[in-house]
């Protein structure tokens, strides 16, 4: 994940572009100039797709999309007469599970200022999507508890009855 946090800021602060600018450079290794590119070149594709209609989906982060907003009627609050208001398009961010649990502190950000070790982090990140939230790690392995219990359970259910045929045979001849 990425280390937005700035030395200077402080919680609820807003980053700026030359703060994200600084902070992508420093994890990438990359001076100014190669951070404002890559930062430009990632903040343009988003708008260009998203300008053609096209959804941009980052797994972990978000959707950005295009949405229609109809037209309708509304009230000034000033002077409280009724205005028309034109059908339009805007642009709609809607932000994805792992980055909701992050934010809402159900799951620690992993924090990383070099190169390397951001590419431990990047393998990481890419095996931990089934380790969304606490409930999805217990649901597989409950999943997979009763599947070795029900094959035990065969096993044991083709065995069982053969037990009781045989004891109902020696009953039925005494």
């Amino acid at each position: 994940m990425l280390n937005t946090t700035c030395e200077n800021s402080k919680k609820g602060s807003v980053m700026n572009k030359a703060e994200l600018i600084d902070t992508i450079g420093e994890r990438l290794q990359q001076n100014r100039r190669e951070a404002t590119e890559t930062v430009d070149a990632v903040l343009d594709a988003i708008k260009d797709a998203v300008v053609k209609g096209d959804k941009v989906s980052i797994p972990g982060f978000g959707i950005f999309e295009n949405i229609a907003r109809s037209a309708r009627t509304a009230r000034n609050p000033k002077t409280g007469e009724t205005i028309n208001v034109k059908a339009t398009k805007v642009p709609k961010f809607r932000a994805g599970t792992e980055f909701k649990a992050l934010v809402s502190g159900a799951r620690k950000a992993v924090k990383s200022s070099t190169a390397p070790a951001a590419d431990k982090s990047a393998a990481s990140s890419t095996s931990t999507p089934a380790k969304k939230s606490p409930a999805a790690k217990k649901a597989p392995a409950a999943k997979k508890a009763p599947a070795a219990k029900t094959a035990a359970a065969k096993t044991t259910a083709k065995k069982a009855p053969a037990k009781k045929a045989t004891t109902k045979a020696t009953a039925k001849t005494t």
